[in-house]
């Protein structure tokens, strides 16, 4: 992945670390939720289909703004707030290179292959 995508993704992860501020979360309330979407990791001990798909769920932009969307909608600030962490999640994934996986393996992202000199 570029460094020019890499720093829009970080300057999206710290934005959405910022709006949680402003909403009025504590300071460290998106710090210690910030890795919770790593638990969809769980559906690759069912197999590699399964892993994917439960990964990308939680993983997907658009499935974060959706969720960021429903919030605000509703006004329910706890759906507001999720929303904005896997949003901010799936931003610092993709500056570490790591994108939406595909049932292959876990290290085929729609980035290319993690660890590979091209993430």
């Amino acid at each position: 992945m570029n460094r020019i995508l890499k720093l829009e993704q970080a300057a999206l992860l710290i934005a959405c670390y910022i709006v949680s501020i402003q909403l009025g979360h504590p300071w460290w309330l998106f710090l210690a939720l910030l890795l919770l979407p790593d638990i969809s990791m769980v559906g690759y001990a069912v197999n590699n289909k399964c892993g994917a798909v439960l990964y990308n769920l939680f993983h997907h932009q658009g499935v974060a703004a959706v969720v960021i969307g429903i919030g605000w909608y509703v006004s329910q600030p706890y759906v507001l707030l999720a929303g904005i962490i896997l949003l901010g999640h799936s931003a610092m994934d993709r500056v570490f290179g790591y994108g939406l996986k595909y049932t292959t393996s876990f290290q085929d992202t729609h980035l290319g292959k993690i660890g590979s000199s091209k993430s």
